[in-house]
């Protein structure tokens, strides 16, 4: 990895009365007898940003391929097991205290999902805190596959995913080394992607609230009692390239002000043209049941593509969500956005 870069912007203004010719000119100008008023210079002391660390874009990428290595991460399957270990592992090793929820998950078809929500404290002793989330498992179908062959076989699971999670490791590497003012927690859900397949639409109309089983279950029964952050940032899909945020229906309905504070820094950083100033629409992610069941406003920064067929991008539940959709620079604008809000909380 490359070594980490600090942005350090300490600015003193000093305000003088210019130089000795320009004050030459300006005392030949006056009526004669008539002096030059003495002006003294008056330092002004600009009020110090905080030290926001440099997201390595390097970092995330390979975060995102370690994952893609284990497989899918299809909850139950052996592959999943062993990524999950990882991922509680590589945020033992940036200083978290990790607790992991083990429970037994019921899909809309009847399928038992043997899952782990994985939740990395860092500074667990202060009170003010934020939380940061994504999902870590993959769909197990894909459904949207052109090729129908594949509308059983599990996906890559590079963006929808692997890129979240990559991002979130590179951001827990960067609180091991540069502590924020709150504490943050990183959470990382189970079984987010089981959703209803596409070909079992009308055999289960009923069937509601089938995706996203792992923060529905964390958001029942959070990793401690009162649970209260000031609010929570979800990524999901975002490493792919060209990638553009718009502001979602459900993050604008529950949580408006933590969206535009986020597109605000987002701008501050230079990352305009990632973070679209629209409103997109309604998606149904773990933020859903983090804002109506747990009552933490929490906001979704997800690529939605509204010129696409199914709203997302041609990768979306198909085999080609691999690592050729994983851009270095989405991943760095989304990172450094979100270290820019969370080193920006006093």
């Amino acid at each position: 990895m490359l070594h980490k870069a600090y942005i350090l912007l300490i600015a003193f203004l000093l305000i003088s009365c210019g130089s000795s010719s320009s004050n030459d000119t300006a005392a030949a100008a006056k009526p004669a007898g008539e002096s030059t008023p003495l002006v003294e210079s008056v330092p002004q002391v600009v009020e110090p940003r905080a030290i926001v660390p440099q997201f390595n874009a390097d970092s995330a990428y390979n975060f995102v391929a370690r994952q893609v290595a284990f497989g899918p991460r299809v909850p139950g399957t052996v592959t999943h097991r062993k990524c999950g270990d990882y991922l509680v592992s590589k945020l033992r090793s940036y200083g978290a205290e990790v607790v992991t929820q083990d429970i037994d998950l019921k899909a809309y078809n009847g399928d038992l999902l043997k899952s782990r929500n994985i939740i990395a404290r860092f500074q667990p002793e202060k009170m003010e805190r934020v939380m940061l989330c994504a999902h870590w498992d993959t769909r197990p179908w894909a459904d949207s596959d052109p090729n129908k062959a594949n509308h059983y076989k599990p996906l890559p699971g590079a963006n929808d995913g692997g890129s979240g999670v990559g991002v979130l490791l590179e951001i827990a590497r960067q609180l091991a080394d540069v502590p924020t003012t709150v504490g943050v927690d990183i959470i990382l859900f189970d079984a987010e992607d089981y959703g209803l397949h596409e070909n079992d639409v009308e055999k289960y109309a009923s069937v509601t609230n089938s995706w996203a089983l792992g923060s529905q279950y964390w958001s029942r029964h959070p990793h401690e009692f009162a649970y209260g952050p000031k609010y929570g940032i979800l990524l999901d899909i975002v490493g792919a390239p060209g990638s553009q945020f718009r502001q979602e229906g459900i993050s604008m309905h529950y949580a408006p002000n933590v969206v535009r504070m986020v597109w605000k820094h987002a701008k501050d950083a230079g990352y305009s043209r990632f973070f679209v100033d629209e409103e997109g629409g309604y998606i149904t992610d773990d933020h859903l049941y983090v804002n109506k069941t747990a009552g933490i406003p929490c906001i979704d920064i997800i690529n939605c593509d509204p010129e696409s067929p199914n709203g997302f991008g041609p990768y979306h539940h198909t085999m080609k969500d691999d690592m050729d959709w994983i851009d270095k620079e989405t991943l760095k604008a989304v990172g450094q956005t979100v270290l820019y809000v969370i080193y920006s909380e006093k």
